[in-house]
């Protein structure tokens, strides 16, 4: 007996009413996931890092445990976005792994808190990550599932402040709490709450139909998608790449940046951190907001998320040669603003390049790969040019400059997009 054909068009289909707790549940879904992924990334891994192995060799050391974390990362969230879209649970398409996720994310956390070794802390992270982009891939569909495109830009505005909101409540438990423990746990606690809260909120879709089976050939294409016959989602890919490239890649140095070029460590580290976050969290909230209201307001996506990207490479020029600790606040704010501005519009172009309205779990994680795809790109190359620079203009200048030439690129391939305005 064959099984009834399955009708994933999410544009096509008969779209109810979310309720009108959806975007705020989606938005602390992702203040909860960003918590549990940057506070780690931006702040508790690299001090980790550093306590186990020495300042010496913590760049390299951070390097490793950040790209090996991040291959399972890229695998993750396509294949979990795929394997969302053909869930049959009675619980609905998306709040299984939004919620297992969530669960898997805070076990991980606390197996790097007790961590003794590197190794202990590189297995730690890959768990981690595996758990928060399987639950990220399930809840950024749901935009899709049930949002009709003409709202999609204030929808992703509003659900972007989640990301500044979650790097400043994360500088401020690391900043408040002395344990190591804590400083993992916390994060993924906060989480774990804002996905249950989400769960409970989300009006979710059922599969009335079985899936079809998932073979081999199934499995390898949830990590494509074909260039030629997707030559906007191809252009999306790459531009977003660049973006994130310094928005989350080179930031993560940050820490060490601080601590080699001004000396500051310790309690002052962490201090000075939450200042330079605060900045940039009310600019991130304010740009957030108004670029995806005015994104609505004149039906365009493409100058927003360019305006933010090139926002961006100036806020990344600014660390770079920032001569001073006001500087670095100042830098961070405008890095902020347009970190800001390219979230809040980003979610909402996404959805209108997609390749296939059947597969949108599934190729939202492939660009969501561009998230933790820095992560791995980034370490790899940075001790090189981090060296280089040592002989010129200096290491994390140099590096910060680099990922800001690069921002500027990524504006650039927003505009080979056609059929978007």
């Amino acid at each position: 007996m064959t099984s009834k054909p399955l009708d994933l068009d999410v544009e096509s289909a008969p779209r109810f009413h979310p309720g009108k707790l959806f975007t705020p549940g989606l938005t602390l879904f992702n203040v909860g996931a960003f918590v549990a992924l940057l506070t780690p990334v931006r702040l508790t891994l690299p001090l980790k890092v550093a306590a186990l192995v020495g300042d010496q060799d913590k760049a390299g050391a951070f390097g490793l445990v950040s790209a090996v974390a991040a291959v399972f990362a890229i695998v993750c969230g396509p294949l979990a976005g795929r394997l969302s879209d053909r869930t049959t649970s009675r619980f609905g398409m998306r709040r299984p792994w939004i919620a297992c996720g969530a669960v898997g994310a805070v076990l991980s956390l606390l197996l790097i808190a007790a961590a003794e070794s590197l190794w202990q802390v590189v297995v730690g992270w890959c768990l981690a990550t595996i758990f928060i982009n399987s639950a990220q891939a399930a809840a950024n569909a749901t935009v899709a599932d049930q949002i009709a495109p003409d709202r999609r830009g204030l929808v992703s505005g509003i659900v972007g402040l989640g990301t500044p909101i979650a790097i400043l409540t994360g500088s401020v438990i690391v900043d408040a709490f002395d344990g190591g423990v804590a400083r993992f746990v916390a994060p993924g606690a906060i989480m774990l709450v804002f996905a249950m809260l989400f769960v409970g909120i989300l009006r979710d879709r059922k599969l009335t139909a079985r899936p079809g089976r998932f073979g081999l050939k199934e499995f390898a294409l949830s990590f494509v998608f074909n260039p030629r016959k997707n030559p906007n989602f191809g252009w999306l890919w790459i531009g977003r790449f660049a973006i994130q490239f310094g928005s989350t890649g080179v930031t993560t140095y940050l820490v060490y940046l601080l601590g080699d070029r001004f000396g500051v460590t310790g309690q002052a580290l962490t201090g000075l951190v939450v200042v330079a976050n605060l900045g940039s969290t009310v600019a991130m909230i304010a740009s957030s907001y108004l670029m995806g209201w005015l994104s609505d307001r004149v039906g365009r996506r493409k100058p927003f998320v360019a305006a933010g990207s090139l926002i961006m490479a100036l806020g990344l020029a600014l660390v770079a040669f920032a001569p001073n600790l006001t500087m670095v606040t100042v830098a961070f704010t405008i890095l902020g603003f347009g970190t800001g501005g390219f979230l809040a519009v980003d979610l909402a172009l996404a959805t209108q390049v997609l390749p296939s309205r059947g597969d949108t779990a599934k190729d939202l994680g492939v660009l969501m790969v561009t998230n933790p795809l820095p992560l791995s790109v980034v370490p790899i190359i940075a001790p090189a040019v981090i060296a280089l620079g040592a002989a010129t203009i200096g290491g994390y200048t140099l590096l910060f400059l680099l990922a800001a030439v690069i921002a500027v690129l990524g504006a650039a391939c927003v505009y080979r997009i056609k059929g978007v305005s």
